[in-house]
C-alpha cells in the first residue's frame, strides 16, 4: 500500500490551524467547523476523531512506544475498533496462529 494520499482526493478535517498545509496540496479539503456544525450534510470527521480518540486511549497505557513500532499500534488500534467484539478478537487472532504454524 502506497502510505501517500492521491492528487485530487478529498480531505475533510477540522479548523485546527495546522490543517492548513493541506490548502497548498494538490487535494480538495474541506473543512468542517465544530463551533458552527456538527457535520455538512453527509460530510463530518467523527469516525477518525473516534479512531484517535480510542487509539490515545489504548496508547496511554504503554506509557510510550518506540517511534519506529508506532505505525504498528496504530495498525493495531485500527483493527480493535472495526473489531470490537473480544469473542471475534479471539477467534481472527486464533485463525491467525493456525495459519502461521502450518
Amino acid at each position: 500500500m502506497d502510505n501517500k494520499i492521491v492528487p485530487d482526493s478529498i480531505v475533510y478535517s477540522d479548523t485546527f490551524s495546522a490543517h492548513n498545509v493541506l490548502d497548498v496540496s494538490e487535494l480538495k479539503h474541506d473543512r468542517i467547523n465544530h463551533s458552527k456544525l456538527v457535520a455538512d450534510r453527509t460530510n463530518h470527521i467523527n469516525g477518525i476523531e473516534n479512531f484517535w480518540n480510542q487509539a490515545k486511549r489504548h496508547l496511554r497505557k504503554f506509557n510510550g512506544v518506540p517511534k519506529e513500532n508506532f505505525p504498528f499500534f496504530l495498525k493495531e488500534g485500527e483493527w480493535r475498533l472495526n473489531n470490537p467484539d473480544p469473542q471475534s478478537q479471539l477467534k481472527q487472532l486464533k485463525r491467525w496462529v493456525t495459519r502461521s504454524l502450518r
